[in-house]
């Protein structure tokens, strides 16, 4: 994150603002009164907590260090709603935020309201040096609000997947399903390549810094791997042979009771999927996705492959058009096709460490991604839910290695042939 920012307009910062914040609103549309408050587990949060941290991260981060003269909205939300920020102050129990039956949902949107009039007002009025420090904090609370956009659906997901009615989010829509084309493998030479931001728009502080690294050579698969491939190693018995889990993973599936995919429900002798569009029958062709790290790398080990690190992914998507099937298309599931973007986020080998030379940002938003580097894993190229203008070649996400609530798949990878 730069130390200045500027933008191409007070107009085009302004846009780019109430856009992002009405799509976040708009995903919320088709939910009843109840969905709003509803959390299924420890790392979910329900769709009012998402509606109120976005907005705090403006108050807090934008509007009480620049707007002049500016009051908290509540004295209690900045404690309700600070997600993790130890520098700012306490904060409610992730856990709990699903007890939360008060601020009202009313409440919450009066808080957007006020947070959105104020935002806009500071950009319209602020002169040219308060606008140049406050510009870049205003990106990134975008580019963060658009991560809880993708993390409203995980959510929202995983607590209808849950409930016996298995309640739709959207109506469904069969859209075009793939043609179950084969794969093929794509070759790349050894060689020390450049990885990591080059500095050039916005980007995230862990993207860089830019650096050089050795590449030895590798094959990748030219897509996602898809339902019917993963049914394969469901059926050999792939969830019981130890032969093929870390010990972690292992001792992960036996605690959650892993025999499939989650969402993943048996129909007689078949499988049925449950999407944000309600239950289907498993598409053969569509990458399969939720599934952990450790499935993937478990599934990996099957094939006789292996995950690709985050260098050779990043590498091999080389100059390719951040093209794909995102939240824009509103599939709200993975599609399947060549492209190295979107559908399902892409587990890698490379445990989430800090890039040669990286130093987080001064102050509390220094908290945003340097103190989560330990026992994470890389995820690269987005998601059916993240939204298409967010992602970027150097984009690097990361959760523990037994999530599986995200639309998380894999890409396989082999050493090249000596």
């Amino acid at each position: 994150m730069p130390d200045t920012f500027v933008p191409a307009s007070r107009k085009t910062l302004a846009a780019c603002y109430l856009r992002t914040r009405a799509r976040t609103e708009r995903l919320c549309a088709p939910l009843e009164s109840e969905d709003y408050q509803i959390q299924s587990a420890a790392e979910c949060s329900p769709p009012k907590w998402h509606l109120a941290h976005t907005s705090w991260f403006f108050e807090t981060f934008v509007l009480m260090a620049h707007a002049p003269h500016y009051s908290p909205f509540h004295p209690l939300y900045g404690f309700l709603f600070n997600s993790y920020y130890d520098a700012v102050g306490d904060r409610w129990p992730r856990q709990a935020r699903g007890l939360l039956s008060r601020p009202t949902v009313a409440d919450v949107y009066s808080y957007r309201r006020a947070v959105d009039e104020r935002v806009l007002a500071l950009i319209d009025s602020a002169d040219e040096k308060t606008l140049s420090a406050t510009a870049h904090l205003i990106d990134l609370g975008l580019n963060h609000e658009e991560q809880h956009q993708e993390l409203l659906l995980t959510d929202l997901k995983h607590a209808f997947g849950h409930n016996p009615l298995r309640p739709r989010y959207a109506p469904p829509n069969e859209g075009t399903l793939p043609d179950g084309s084969p794969g093929a493998w794509e070759h790349w030479s050894s060689g020390i390549r450049e990885f990591g931001h080059d500095g050039a728009g916005f980007a995230f502080d862990n993207e860089g810094p830019r650096h050089r690294a050795v590449v030895s050579a590798f094959v990748i698969a030219s897509r996602l791997v898809t339902n019917n491939e993963y049914r394969q190693f469901v059926d050999d018995g792939g969830y019981t042979r130890p032969e093929f889990w870390l010990s972690d993973g292992w001792a992960a599936r036996r605690l959650g009771g892993w025999s499939a995919p989650l969402y993943w429900h048996r129909d007689g002798s078949g499988w049925l999927e449950f999407t944000l569009r309600g239950m289907r029958p498993l598409a053969p062709d569509v990458p399969v996705c939720h599934v952990s790290y450790y499935e993937a790398d478990a599934f990996a080990r099957w094939a006789g492959a292996r995950l690709p690190t985050e260098y050779e992914w990043e590498n091999a998507a080389g100059l390719r058009a951040v093209d794909g099937n995102f939240l824009d298309s509103e599939l709200l599931h993975p599609a399947g096709g060549p492209a190295y973007y979107g559908d399902a986020w892409v587990w890698t080998a490379s445990p989430y460490v800090a890039y040669p030379g990286y130093r987080p940002v001064t102050g509390a938003l220094g908290e945003y991604n340097g103190k989560f580097m330990c026992n994470q894993m890389v995820l690269r190229g987005g998601s059916c839910a993240t939204p298409a203008g967010h992602i970027r070649r150097t984009y690097r996400n990361f959760f523990p290695p037994d999530a599986r609530w995200q639309f998380s798949g894999l890409r396989l990878a082999k050493d090249a042939p000596v």
